[in-house]
């Protein structure tokens, strides 16, 4: 998952030479080089600090060598996002467990409390002949059950109306053994959309959650924002566990929507800043495929153990507390206190990261460091000119992929947040089967780094997400159960792939000086697509098949159209307008990374097309990008537009 991430690769702030460099993709010199496909000449050995010919630091990138790019204290701040992991985990797919409800279920007559379950139904609920269950689920039949019992009836009078349940439903427990909200008020029959409308809810609190703590994260530093967005998880958890009514259980979920997935990204971003670009790939990708992966995993069996939707709420809630320790665990983010001018913190900290990883960063390099890093702060001050993510829409071209980026991420989203959610669908037992489905995302993620920067974005997102759909389509031919169940993880498996690069496809497409408010756009309409994957899945109640028939259709077409897409491997990111507005001209429909063709001399070349050259491949900070999406979601969508 990663899971549906304002930091370096995605600030606008860079065409002016900020220094909120969070993940240095582009280098403050001005070369707006995606560092993840160049040669890294960075060497971590005390020698080469010593050696004449050295690059000169003026960037925080080219400080962490001399501390360390993945000593002890990285290794230290690596494991402590486990808990952030497994919090995030928590939020996103908790509610699921709140309020599934037993498949079968069937009106409760008082009257009839001293039969078995088998002579109420044959007396009381109507037979059916047609679907999945033998029984009516939502009617019953009219009498009087004093009288029929003394009568001695077993069977139901042909005579008697059938009219709606009148005493509420009782349950058979055997697919979902605990209490859940809505076997507790019956959200069933006539009320069956409030668990999807629940849902919905929760993802607009996501969308506030991402303006509000951006807001507060470049306002406040990184550090606040960790705190208060898991410390509101918290609070907003414990109090989903004392719900009663719909509306109340509606405005906890909103406000746990809040710390989605803020309550993760900040120390995911905080952690890539300090780690060096060779080991940016594996932090970010281990951390999600290994600590987020197996916090979803644990979270059917956690309700399971709780065996009531009460204690599950708090069981699950009570740990966000922790957060409340980090300010005095975790360092805030020396790129975010660099770009506010407290240039003296940032280098406390990294005296800090000397200390535990047992290095030393030569007076001079502090020097050149601290100069650049002033005179990064002047140029930004200096610079005037202001951007609106409007700007992207004023070109055809850009527009263009704009608006394909746009309508790409929200098929993505849809599909994927689709499939986390139809697990209650496929007719196996749901906590097993989220389980597997969960734990693709281990797999995914490992193929991904491996294949990623060989094959390219467009090809890849494109076979990912026409996979995805052709298993869904596939999974609603053949019988409910095993055969369809496997399909759909294996849809659930491709399109995890396809989320992973359509993270990173918008920070590497558009142009710096409206990257952050751009990805931020398509961040929030993932959000608005999000909102309607759980009225998707309601569709079930409908057509057990239509559920995985709409995703199948919307996978196809969304990997058919990410091929209208230039390819970003081996590129440098457009940093201007026109740069954004060019990019990709010399490619054709056809080309694809693993079959390249020849290139035309370089003094042949137009000079639109020579402004792109390429950079030497290397598998550096992937990463970088994709985290770059994520933050950047928060910093730029409170950007004015």
């Amino acid at each position: 998952m990663a899971p549906q991430e304002r930091n370096s690769c995605c600030d606008e702030d860079r065409q002016s030479g900020s220094i909120d460099n969070n993940l240095s993709n582009i280098d403050l010199s001005g070369s707006f080089v995606n560092k993840g496909f160049t040669n890294d000449s960075t060497d971590n050995t005390a020698s080469s600090t010593d050696n004449e010919d050295r690059k000169k630091v003026t960037d925080f990138d080219d400080l962490l060598p001399y501390v360390g790019e993945f000593g002890i204290y990285q290794k230290i701040l690596f494991l402590m996002m486990i808990p952030f992991a497994f919090f995030v985990s928590f939020v996103y797919f908790s509610q699921i467990f709140m309020t599934i409800v037993p498949e079968q279920h069937w009106c409760w007559i008082p009257e009839l409390a001293n039969l078995t379950v088998e002579e109420r139904r044959a007396l009381a609920i109507p037979p059916k002949t047609d679907g999945p269950y033998a029984h009516d689920r939502c009617h019953m039949f009219s009498a009087d059950w004093t009288a029929a019992l003394a009568q001695g009836r077993t069977t139901p009078d042909d005579e008697w109306p059938i009219i709606p349940c009148t005493h509420g439903w009782e349950y058979n427990r055997s697919d979902v053994p605990y209490e859940t909200i809505a076997s507790q008020l019956d959200w069933v029959c006539d009320k069956d959309n409030l668990p999807a409308t629940a849902q919905a809810i929760f993802f607009c609190g996501a969308i506030v959650g991402g303006l509000v703590f951006g807001w507060i994260a470049d306002k406040y530093g990184r550090i606040p924002a960790l705190v208060g967005t898991n410390l509101m998880g918290f609070a907003a958890g414990i109090a989903t566990a004392f719900c009663n009514t719909f509306w109340s259980f509606a405005l906890c979920r909103f406000l746990v929507g809040l710390a989605f997935d803020n309550c993760f990204t900040m120390m995911y971003i905080l952690v890539l800043e300090y780690v060096g670009p060779k080991w940016r790939t594996f932090v970010a990708n281990m951390s999600i495929a290994i600590f987020f992966t197996l916090g979803a995993s644990l979270l059917p069996w956690i309700a399971l153990w709780a065996d009531d939707w009460r204690r599950y709420a708090l069981g699950i809630s009570a740990p966000f507390i922790i957060a409340a320790a980090t300010p005095w665990l975790v360092p805030e983010s020396a790129r975010w206190l660099l770009s506010q001018g407290k240039i003296d913190k940032a280098l406390v900290i990294m005296k800090k990261f000397e200390r535990i990883n047992k290095t030393k960063i030569p007076d001079k390099v502090l020097s050149e460091f601290t100069e650049a890093s002033h005179k990064a702060i002047k140029e930004s001050e200096a610079e005037s000119k202001t951007y609106s993510v409007l700007d992207i829409f004023r070109t055809p071209r850009l527009r263009r992929n704009a608006l394909l980026l746009i309508v790409i991420w929200m098929a993505i989203s849809l599909v994927f947040d689709g499939h986390v959610r139809n697990v209650g669908s496929l007719g196996l037992d749901i906590f097993l089967t989220f389980t597997i489905a969960t734990a693709t995302e281990f797999p995914a993620d490992t193929f991904l780094t491996v294949v990623l920067d060989r094959w390219g974005r467009r090809w890849l997102a494109c076979g990912s997400m026409v996979i995805s759909g052709i298993f869904s389509l596939l999974a609603t031919a053949v019988p409910v159960g095993g055969p369809s169940a496997s399909l759909a993880i294996l849809g659930r498996f491709a399109v995890n792939i396809s989320y992973n690069i359509g993270l990173q496809y918008a920070a590497e497409l558009l142009p710096t000086v409206v990257r952050a408010q751009g990805v931020a756009l398509i961040h929030i309409m993932g959000y608005v697509a999000s909102i309607l994957a759980p009225f998707v899945v309601y569709l079930a109640n409908i057509s057990q098949e239509l559920p995985l028939l709409i995703l199948g259709v919307l996978g196809i077409v969304g990997g058919v159209l990410c091929l209208l897409l230039p390819e970003t491997m081996d590129t440098e990111m457009p940093q201007t307008l026109a740069d954004g507005e060019n990019f990709g001209k010399d490619q054709r429909f056809w080309d694809m990374p693993c079959f390249p063709r020849k290139k035309q001399a370089r003094s042949e070349q137009a000079p639109d097309e020579q402004a792109f050259s390429r950079a030497l491949p290397a598998r550096g900070s992937r990463a970088s990008v994709r985290a770059s999406v994520r933050l950047s979601a928060r910093r730029g969508a409170g950007a004015p537009v």
